[in-house]
């Protein structure tokens, strides 16, 4: 854990794997570009983001509010604090669901709106959602039997579970509009972008013991970048 001055901060937490079951969960200060909290890990588990925010309480730090990429889970340990969900995680939740290139006219409208994220609000964004649910609810609900088994499954089950996902996270993903004397980013990228400096350093210093190469791990998560 890094001592700085200031008490209140804002924190963007996420975890990165070096291997399997070789992981770092790291708490960053994004507005300083520091590292304020880290832990090596050999699964991602909430406890370990209770324990962190335990620990920076326990030091006298307040967490303002909370950056995530938006894995099911994480977002309970921060209860009671403002949490943002990252719009390019969302964007990629999407994608993922979607595709890059959707062929269904109902999927290419929710990517458009996707889109829009993060040069809108709360209330367009919703509203276009709404509007887009009232147009294709009778698409989603539609069925497809299995010939074999006689059971049936929802058609469209991706672009169901692309909606779910935005009305899941939709009241985490605004929340930077709802505080801005805060300064919330509304992306892990601060984090992001360190968690790949790091891994290109390391990959200079290939094949050392795990404990040498831990020890520049935590020297590197002490400087200022």
């Amino acid at each position: 854990m890094v001592k700085i001055n200031e008490r209140d901060v804002i924190v963007v937490a996420d975890v990165t794997f070096f291997s399997k079951q070789d992981g770092l969960c790291v708490f960053r200060e994004p507005n300083l570009k520091k590292n304020i909290w880290w832990k090596f890990i050999d699964y991602e588990r909430m406890r370990i983001y209770e324990q962190g925010k335990r620990c920076l309480k326990r030091n006298g730090f307040k967490i303002k509010a909370v950056i995530l990429d938006g894995k099911p889970g994480v977002r309970k340990a921060f209860e009671g604090i403002p949490v943002q969900i990252c719009h390019f995680h969302q964007k990629q939740i999407i994608r993922r669901y979607l595709t890059n290139n959707p062929k269904l006219e109902a999927s290419i409208e929710l990517k458009n709106i996707v889109k829009t994220i993060a040069n809108t609000n709360e209330e367009v964004f919703t509203n276009q959602l709404n509007e887009w649910h009232s147009k294709w609810k009778d698409f989603l609900k539609e069925k497809t039997i299995d010939e074999k088994t006689g059971k049936w499954f929802f058609t469209h089950k991706r672009v169901r579970s692309a909606f779910r996902s935005l009305k899941i996270n939709l009241p985490f993903l605004f929340t930077y509009l709802k505080y801005p004397e805060l300064n919330i980013p509304n992306t892990t990228n601060s984090l992001d972008g360190y968690f790949n400096s790091l891994k290109s350093k390391l990959n200079v210093h290939r094949g050392l013991a795990d404990k040498r190469r831990k020890r520049i791990i935590v020297e590197l998560l002490k400087g200022r970048n």
